[in-house]
């Protein structure tokens, strides 16, 4: 295969998912990723598995931490993806070492992949000022709230940050998220930080 065909050959991405991630949103990109010849690593908050969901109700797959924040670093990865559910980036928002790894990726200007209720992430981590950013729309005011820039749009990029609505919306996020990451750093990360 070509390098167009591998565009992520040779780079490293973290998913940071906890118990309550959306299954949909985070094997779909996770898949895009490494079929675009990426080397994928699960971070969590606690080590063993995490239990996914399927619309936030019902069970779905679960999923083996490849390290917890506590021991991942943003320098090991090319970038970082943040799936969606309701209650993942609610256990994540409450994690400081979490939201340090995010701003992290953010201070070395690496492209971040939101989608749903990921940016939820990126308003705790404070980055989100001056940023234009779609979510899932309960997210609309949190995000307005933190000084971004809230749209609703099938996908938005945004120097480097990437952010989508709905499992809808997946095929044009895992698009845009495997060109961000293909494009690499980015100066504008950093504006918000």
């Amino acid at each position: 295969m070509t390098a167009q065909q591998n565009p992520l050959t040779g780079r490293w991405v973290a998913f940071l998912a906890a118990d309550g991630v959306e299954e949909v949103e985070y094997t779909e990109p996770r898949k895009a990723a490494e079929e675009a010849g990426a080397q994928v690593e699960l971070v969590s908050i606690r080590p063993g598995r995490i239990q996914a969901m399927e619309k936030d109700l019902n069970k779905a797959g679960s999923h083996e931490v490849s390290r917890t924040v506590d021991e991942a670093s943003a320098d090991d990865y090319d970038a970082l993806v943040l799936p969606g559910g309701a209650v993942n980036p609610d256990r994540l928002r409450m994690n400081e070492a979490a939201m340090r790894f995010v701003r992290s990726f953010f201070e070395q200007h690496k492209p971040v992949a939101a989608i749903c209720h990921g940016p939820w992430s990126l308003v705790e981590a404070d980055v989100v000022g001056g940023r234009t950013v779609t979510s899932f729309p309960s997210l609309r005011t949190d995000i307005m709230n933190a000084g971004g820039i809230w749209v609703d749009k099938e996908v938005q990029v945004d120097a480097g940050l990437v952010t989508s609505r709905r499992p809808d919306d997946i095929p044009a996020f895992c698009a845009a998220m495997v060109e961000e990451i293909a494009t690499g750093r980015q100066a504008g990360q950093m504006a918000t930080v």
